[in-house]
């Protein structure tokens, strides 16, 4: 049937459509990887995106035996499985006055561009690896710096690069900045404003929400089992003979826990563990960070825990992939201590390089001959806003809904982390 909205509702609808483009603040900065609609219905909602490659090089003029060796694309599922729903009705007499449906439009589109950012929040807050510890509360320029030094070291792109910060934090940085004597146009806006802009090669933006990670409090927790290591591999084989992709950014790792809790988010070293530059597989001398992203098993004295991202030590007989993906220098030793990082409980800031965080717009399609009045509109972030209107003939009230559909995903969790302030 004919779209049936008066030109008041959509001028409304557009008017609304406008506040919600300006809420986007993390959603717009991650990239947004378009989904066929009648694909992804028959997939399920999902779709494999590749990981970036890496190369290996090797010494020498003669490299005849070098050509039979296979290079591994590693893929990573991306769902459309995030939506949400503003729905509400208004009676026949709430409808006499027309600015009570648009002061609603707005407040709809604003909570759905609110659950929008916190479920990006979120997802960089708990799926990035790379984690910096600062046992000071935020204050500038050494903050973002100790975040390029930790991408440098691993080899990550030197464009593109994103933090996110809370108020809190971005105020004390810019607070640091404004009271410098030698940036007089940077100082000025930082006073102003309370603008910090790029600092150490970062962009900086504010945020008006974080996720709070608590405290890995009184938790001692060391490696149970000797060898625990990761073999990338691109695809897997059933027992049938189906042939399916393999998420490779996770592992299972098997601990012993003398006392406290393990819990998704946690971030921690190994000892002995040290990250190597993805490119050079040289040793950088720093130790590894991990995250937890799930609680497999904990009964009594051990667990296992999926962790982020694998241990790729290629130190024993290793295959290509090995080689390819290494990015620790070893293995850990069974009894291995395991190192808690966030100490005190406290707002993340989220950073990532461009490459990382991918949204993924969705689409719902009503049927046209359901009765209902139905508009859309894609925003900045390309996601779709639909706003369906429906009558009720036995007591001429209306409903009303917003919707977004949308995905998330993180394609390499060693391209992004997070910078947690105030531990001891």
């Amino acid at each position: 049937m004919a779209n049936s909205f008066s030109k008041e509702e959509k001028v409304a609808f557009d008017m609304a459509l406008e506040g919600f483009q300006d809420a986007g603040i993390i959603s717009k900065l991650f990239k947004k990887q378009t989904f066929d609609g009648t694909e992804a219905e028959r997939t399920g909602n999902t779709f494999w995106r590749p990981m970036p490659y890496v190369a290996q090089s090797f010494t020498g003029i003669d490299q005849s035996a070098n050509f039979n060796r296979n290079y591994t694309q590693l893929s990573v599922p991306a769902t459309l499985g995030y939506s949400h729903s503003v729905p509400l009705t208004l009676s026949a007499t709430e409808l006499r006055d027309m600015l009570q449906e648009q002061r609603l439009g707005k407040a709809a589109m604003q909570r759905l561009a609110s659950d929008i950012n916190v479920d990006c929040s979120n997802l960089a807050a708990l799926t990035g690896t790379v984690v910096i510890k600062r046992t000071t509360a935020a204050s500038g320029y050494d903050d973002v710096a100790a975040i390029d030094d930790a991408f440098n070291r691993v080899g990550v792109q030197m464009d593109g690069r994103k933090l996110c910060l809370p108020s809190n934090h971005y105020n004390s940085m810019a607070s640091n900045l404004a009271g410098r004597q030698t940036l007089s146009g940077k100082t000025l806006t930082a006073y102003e404003k309370a603008a910090v802009g790029q600092i150490a090669n970062f962009d900086t933006f504010k945020l008006d929400y974080g996720y709070r990670l608590t405290a890995a409090a009184g938790v001692t927790v060391t490696v149970n089992g000797a060898n625990q290591r990761y073999v990338p591999k691109a695809t897997s084989t059933a027992a049938t003979g189906e042939i399916s992709n393999v998420d490779n950014r996770f592992q299972n790792l098997t601990i012993a826990v003398t006392s406290g809790t393990v819990k998704v988010g946690d971030a921690f070293t190994i000892a002995g563990v040290n990250e190597v530059h993805h490119i050079t597989k040289q040793d950088t001398g720093n130790l590894k960070t991990f995250r937890v992203t799930a609680i497999v098993s904990g009964a009594g004295g051990s667990g296992v825990v999926t962790i982020s991202p694998p241990i790729i030590a290629a130190d024993s007989s290793p295959t290509d992939p090995e080689l390819q993906y290494k990015n620790v220098t070893a293995t850990p030793a069974s009894g291995a201590a395991i190192t808690w990082l966030n100490t005190v409980s406290s707002v993340v800031a989220p950073f990532w390089q461009d490459e990382a965080f991918e949204i993924i717009p969705g689409k719902y399609q009503p049927a046209q001959d359901s009765g209902m009045s139905v508009m859309s509109a894609t925003t900045d972030n390309g996601i779709t806003v639909t706003m369906a209107r429906q009558g009720a003939i036995g007591d001429l009230s209306t409903k009303y809904r917003w919707d977004v559909f949308y995905g998330l995903c993180n394609l390499q969790p060693q391209m992004s982390g997070i910078e947690l302030f105030s531990q001891t």
